[in-house]
């Protein structure tokens, strides 16, 4: 049972919601997800920040061992799976997972969405390496004409810990008032933060979504279109980002099917 507000569900009471490895995911197409933020980024703040999160296979994997990364998967507002190979066991286990909707997809599909539905958007950039995130503001202003980056902040390392650190960022972005904050530490760390001071953050929605702020800016590449259809586009991270990457997706590659296969045993066969 997940600890969501009523509100955050009010969106769509239509819209099922399944369990599966721990994960209240919530069964959402593209268009779908786009109508529920644009709606919260069209309200008031309810006195607390919303915040998504978007599952893929190594959140699935260090959700099994870190207590409070589950906690804030737990009382995020929206889950909307990121990893193709959560979609495709998805049928193992009779849970309709319509589309993946990766998180470095779904920034720009939001902000081309916002010059229809809010044109006056006001976004806040938290992550990413020192002048990474400004020059994500400057692709994003050119690209987006409406759009505003009203803030951009790469926290030290460590600064989660340190609570002078953590109450630089929240005057920051009080002083901004952005209506969307765009978090990019890296998982777990972006999520727990969201879930820890979600009634401080001064935004009306927060997005965690890892390397999303280096795609925009550049100093990170996507795979090629062409790799993403073929859905190897992890390959090509492994490839491009060996020290940081490669042991992530080999473990995803060992753990993934041993959690499948207990999911499965605990389901059907107890």
């Amino acid at each position: 049972m997940n600890n969501r507000s009523t509100d955050s569900k009010s969106w769509d009471p239509a819209v099922s919601e399944n369990t599966l490895f721990g994960i209240n995911i919530d069964a959402v197409t593209r268009e779908e997800a786009l109508d529920i933020v644009g709606d919260w980024l069209a309200r008031d703040r309810p006195g607390y920040c919303r915040y998504v999160v978007t599952p893929n296979v190594d959140h699935v994997i260090k959700l099994r061992r870190n207590a409070e990364f589950q906690r804030a998967y737990d009382d995020a507002d929206l889950v909307m799976v990121d990893g193709w190979p959560i979609k495709s066991v998805s049928s193992l286990f009779g849970t309709l997972v319509p589309e993946t909707i990766p998180g470095s997809d779904f920034v720009p599909w939001l902000l081309t969405d916002s010059m229809q539905r809010n044109p006056s958007l006001r976004v806040f950039l938290l992550g990413a390496a020192a002048g990474v995130a400004e020059v994500a503001a400057q692709r994003i202003e050119a690209q987006w004409p409406g759009v505003t980056v009203v803030g951009c902040l790469s926290p030290p390392m460590r600064f989660e810990s340190d609570p002078a650190q953590c109450d630089a960022i929240f005057g920051a972005i009080e002083c901004a008032g952005p209506d969307l904050l765009v978090i990019g530490l890296g998982a777990p760390k972006q999520e727990i933060f969201a879930f820890r001071h979600r009634k401080r953050l001064n935004a009306k929605v927060a997005l965690c979504v890892g390397a999303t702020i280096d795609f925009l800016a550049g100093s990170q590449r996507r795979a090629p279109v062409m790799v993403r259809r073929m859905r190897m586009e992890w390959l090509y991270r492994a490839v491009t980002e060996p020290r940081r990457l490669g042991g992530r997706y080999l473990a995803g590659m060992v753990q993934f099917p041993m959690i499948v296969t207990r999911e499965l045993v605990n389901r059907y066969l107890k």
